[in-house]
């Protein structure tokens, strides 16, 4: 018997596994790191080197600090999720263009030296989720919308170079790409035209 609910929630519970196993990697790397005592920081992106590019794919993996980890573990994981249970056929197609074109928007723009952390694909998601519902103008896009405006609509002065510490061109280049995936994919979910609580029964 087709029952919507139960297939809806063991997706929840797929994607908050998938998600989880994402953050549990970030951490062990940093762990690892820290145990064997040696630094990952040569394995960011230095911009516009030839052995800085392979950067582009491992960069995100990698953190600074603790505290740097941990201001990104929380909202990379309510954003993660958001994304992948919400819009399941662009998710994937999503964080590969956010992942690899903001790592080579940073290569291309960025400071000389090395920018590491998954805060561009954070800001991706972010951009990816806000625009969506101008786009869509569906209730659960707007909704989505709203909800991550709210709870995260102050990281939006990230993208501007406040801290020469932090690596504000990840952010812009996160923020641009997502804004851009939104354009490409505003119609590649299929849209909700019934919610559950609409059913009768």
């Amino acid at each position: 018997m087709y029952n919507k609910s139960n297939i809806s929630e063991k997706r929840a519970i797929k994607v908050l596994l998938s998600t989880f196993v994402f953050i549990f990697i970030l951490w062990v790397l940093k762990i690892i790191e820290s145990v064997l005592n040696i630094e990952f920081y040569p394995a960011g992106i230095y911009p516009r080197k030839l052995s800085g590019i392979t950067g582009i794919i491992t960069s995100p993996l990698i953190h600074s600090d603790y505290s740097h980890l941990i201001s990104n573990t929380g909202t990379l994981f309510i954003l993660m999720f958001t994304l992948f249970y919400s819009y399941k056929k662009s998710a994937l197609y999503v964080t590969i263009i956010i992942w690899i074109v903001t790592g080579l928007f940073v290569w291309a723009v960025g400071r000389q030296s090395y920018h590491i952390g998954s805060s561009g694909i954070l800001y991706g998601y972010l951009s990816y989720l806000f625009f969506l519902g101008i786009f869509r103008k569906e209730v659960k896009a707007i909704a989505i919308s709203l909800l991550v405006t709210f709870l995260y609509g102050g990281l939006v002065w990230g993208i501007l170079p406040t801290k020469p510490e932090i690596s504000f061109e990840s952010h812009l280049g996160g923020f641009l790409v997502g804004l851009f995936c939104a354009i490409v994919f505003r119609n590649f979910d299929e849209y909700e035209l019934k919610y559950e609580w609409e059913d009768e029964n």
